[in-house]
């Protein structure tokens, strides 16, 4: 062979080889269980997503929601039905006030008259991503026999691990009404919490950081920015963990307002607040949210 045409092979054979990745083994994988699915990367388990209603007592039926998070190492960094507020689950989005023409038709924070449909699941797991779109129709026991009055589509992507051990998960989540007249609001109180919600274990070394440094915890809604960093050995006695919550740009009244807590409860970014906004038929509203988790260092006199 002449040697300009080897030397074209071979520029082929590099090209083919090293700069498309059409044909390399995704590190992702999905596990379905009876309560939904469980997304794991090279053999590591990332979380578990949960489709099915799910109650410890019988009284709080949730679904829709991540449980558990993992860590990079493998701990577990989020709760689940703990004492003091027996309906707090993961990662969760779910609002106090759900209104139709100015009538309460339930409380959708503690599931109360309220019901998650989730009839659709679909993965799509690439070389460098995973992707769960889920569809969902709230309905409400105490309105037309449970007729859907929501249509939520949400996806969350998850990108893949960096060299850093730096994980980042992507959340989209849209609102459409599927009647006239459908409202929702946080809390009907000074603090109107309710939305994007985290519910992770709170270590007593628990620090607090956003944009503009360091941030202690109020009662009432916070302005800190839009991200903030919970740091601490999260979930494991012998490491630290970083979680990064971050709202990003396009959702109504940015930047947000934060509620946050270092024991016993969760940490929430506020949407809309207490005034209740409208949900409507022709234009869904749309909220972003990113959680990065990094692996931080390794604790002293703990083996």
């Amino acid at each position: 062979m002449k040697p300009y045409r080897l030397l074209v092979l071979l520029c082929m054979v590099i090209t083919f080889s090293s700069g498309f990745n059409t044909g390399r083994k995704s590190p992702f994988s999905v596990k379905e269980t009876i309560q939904g699915i469980e997304l794991s990367e090279n053999g590591h388990p990332v979380f578990d997503y949960q489709r099915k209603p799910k109650s410890l007592t019988g009284e709080y039926i949730c679904n829709n929601y991540i449980h558990p998070l993992y860590s990079v190492n493998g701990d577990t960094l989020t709760d689940e039905f703990p004492a003091d507020h027996p309906f707090h689950r993961g990662i969760f989005w779910a609002w106090h006030q759900l209104y139709i023409d100015n009538k309460s038709i339930g409380d959708g924070w503690i599931v109360k008259d309220i019901a998650l449909d989730v009839f659709k699941l679909k993965t799509n797991i690439s070389d460098s991503t995973a992707q769960i779109d889920v569809d969902v129709h709230w309905k409400s026991s105490v309105w037309q026999n449970g007729k859907p009055f929501v249509h939520e589509h949400s996806t969350i992507l998850v990108h893949q691990l960096k060299p850093d051990s730096t994980r980042s998960i992507d959340f989209e989540i849209n609102l459409r009404a599927l009647v006239p007249g459908v409202t929702i609001g946080g809390s009907n109180d000074e603090k109107g919490y309710g939305g994007f919600s985290t519910r992770i274990k709170l270590p007593e070394d628990l620090v607090f950081t956003s944009e503009e440094g360091a941030v202690i915890p109020q009662t009432l809604p916070t302005k800190a920015g839009s991200w903030l960093n919970f740091s601490g050995s999260i979930g494991s006695k012998r490491r630290t963990t970083s979680i990064t919550l971050i709202s990003l740009p396009g959702i109504p009244e940015y930047p947000v307002r934060w509620i946050l807590r270092k024991e016993g409860s969760m940490q929430n970014i506020v949407f809309p607040g207490r005034q209740r906004i409208e949900l409507l038929e022709n234009q869904p509203i749309v909220l972003k949210y990113r959680i990065i988790i990094k692996k931080g260092r390794r604790l002293k006199n703990n083996f």
